[in-house]
């Protein structure tokens, strides 16, 4: 204890000591106090990253997510059913049964561990892929991640502690690896934490239930979170189709479970429901509720490699001379917005309903090799159902008090107080607003007025969301096509 007394007393004290000034009289003792300053500050910088990265990186409670409970019996299945594309009956069964036993899922001794490029995921080995190897999940990586070993895991990219997000390597390909850990992360809970959240994540559907009441399950589930629409039947038939990844047309418990939690992580449901669109990234597989997507997109935002500290302290000037300094040339950023402004086209009344862009930044803007607009996070993207079955009715003071995400806002009526249920900014003039600061730097000199006219009539877009549809099109068509007649017939296109 007097060690560190005396260690403290040294770091803390040594710049104002008569002896060291003793020493080095030439040294001007503001001089040191300023070195010292800057090691201090530098130390704290350090210990803050740091905390930061073990807060946001916390795979290896990924790993316990596949490991934490308790025994079940493997093998029980909800029963057959016939995808559209059968054109035979299932020879076992031809309606559904409970109970129905199938074959379990293949099993190898546990003993080896992934190929993991961190440390923080070695804790987690011992109990890696238990509920795997027990039956109680399933999936179609569950094999090359638990036996085979070949899913490796690479950087972490997490941007929210709940949300678990890393590059990877499956296949020879490059892939992002995805799982959430909300109820994990609760600081009061003890070290079965994770049990109980498992407990919870994979409590549904019960033991006794039949094909035909997961599917009613599934299409009420799909209902409430995208409206009555009816194209859901065939979204139900993709679940299905998906959670019988061996393609034997029976679903097992296991899948069933591992389906319906999936179904709970918000970006999963919006990535099944735009699967068909090209601006999405593909769903590869699963393994429980951990998900693995196609690699993550170019970032288009370079002040997204900076600290998280220092990304307030940086001007909106900068931004944009970072943007322009270091981003992709502006034809390869034309060819990007235009992807954009047909994702925005996706969104709005597509297949399987209306989404909302709930946080409108560049950082989300991603693209790949070839310069093609991908959907960097889907995080913030919500049907129109749940941003309406979470405004209609709120009680409000301000049209502040009416906001679902960080940008999706709805009036306040404040004779009743209650938030209303339409959107008072619709998707395009958010995105024309974030393509005035992408664009116009370094747009050519003939483009640069007619893009600026356009652009500003495009962020003035107003009224209700619901009631733009017309004039919603229209300028998006002349926007898209002025950006295109500018790039086309050139290497750009």
């Amino acid at each position: 204890m007097r060690r560190l007394r005396r260690l403290a007393h040294l770091v803390l004290f040594c710049p104002f000591s008569k002896g060291l000034q003793g020493r080095l009289p030439g040294l001007r003792v503001k001089y040191v106090f300023l070195v010292w300053l800057g090691v201090f500050a530098g130390s704290w910088l350090a210990y803050v990253h740091y905390s930061s990265y073990a807060e946001l990186c916390r795979g290896h409670v990924c790993q316990v997510v596949i490991g934490a409970l308790a025994f079940q019996p493997a093998g029980v299945s909800l029963g057959c059913w016939e995808p559209s594309w059968r054109s035979l009956p299932c020879p076992a069964l031809l309606r559904p049964v409970r109970g129905a036993v199938g074959t379990p899922p293949p099993f190898q001794p546990r003993g080896g561990v992934s190929h993991l490029r961190f440390h923080s995921l070695s804790k987690a080995t011992q109990q890696e892929c238990d509920q795997y190897h027990k039956g109680i999940i399933s999936g179609s990586i569950c094999q090359d991640l638990c036996n085979l070993h070949k899913v490796e895991w690479r950087t972490c990219l997490s941007s929210v502690p709940g949300q678990q997000v890393y590059s990877g390597l499956w296949q020879g390909k490059e892939v992002t690896i995805k799982c959430g850990i909300e109820e994990s992360l609760n600081s009061k809970a003890g070290s079965d934490s994770a049990p109980r959240r498992e407990l919870v994540l994979f409590d549904k559907p019960t033991r006794g239930t039949s094909i035909k009441e997961f599917r009613e399950m599934t299409l009420g589930f799909l209902k409430a979170n995208l409206g009555d629409l009816p194209s859901l039947p065939a979204l139900v038939g993709q679940v299905l189709l998906m959670a019988d990844f061996n393609q034997d047309s029976r679903v097992s418990l296991a899948e069933a479970k591992s389906m319906w939690a999936l179904l709970q992580r918000n970006e999963f449901l919006l990535l099944l429901s735009l699967q068909e669109k090209e601006h999405a990234s593909r769903l590869l597989g699963y393994c429980g509720d951990l998900y693995v997507t196609e690699g993550a997109p170019h970032g288009s935002w370079h002040g997204a490699a900076l600290p998280p500290l220092l990304r307030p302290l940086l001007p909106p000037a900068l931004h944009s001379a970072l943007q322009q300094w270091l981003g992709p040339a502006w034809p390869w950023r034309a060819k990007i917005a235009i992807g954009l402004l047909e994702f925005v086209e996706e969104l709005f009344h597509g297949s399987y309903g209306t989404f909302y862009m709930c946080e409108t930044t560049l950082a989300n803007v991603g693209y790949t090799a070839k310069y093609d607009f991908k959907m960097a996070d889907l995080q913030q993207v919500a049907p129109e159902a749940a941003v309406r079955r979470f405004l209609q009715g709120r009680h409000c003071e301000h049209s502040s008090d009416c906001t679902y995400g960080r940008d999706c806002r709805a009036p306040c009526d404040k004779l009743m107080r209650q938030c209303k249920g339409d959107l008072i900014q619709p998707n395009l003039a958010k995105v024309c607003e974030l393509l005035r600061d992408y664009l116009l730097p370094g747009a050519p000199a003939d483009l640069h007025a007619e893009l600026g006219r356009q652009l500003r009539t495009c962020t003035t877009l107003s009224g209700l969301a619901s009631q733009v549809e017309a004039h919603h099109s229209l300028v998006l068509s002349h926007l898209k096509t002025l950006l295109w007649k500018k790039i086309s017939n050139t290497k750009y296109s």
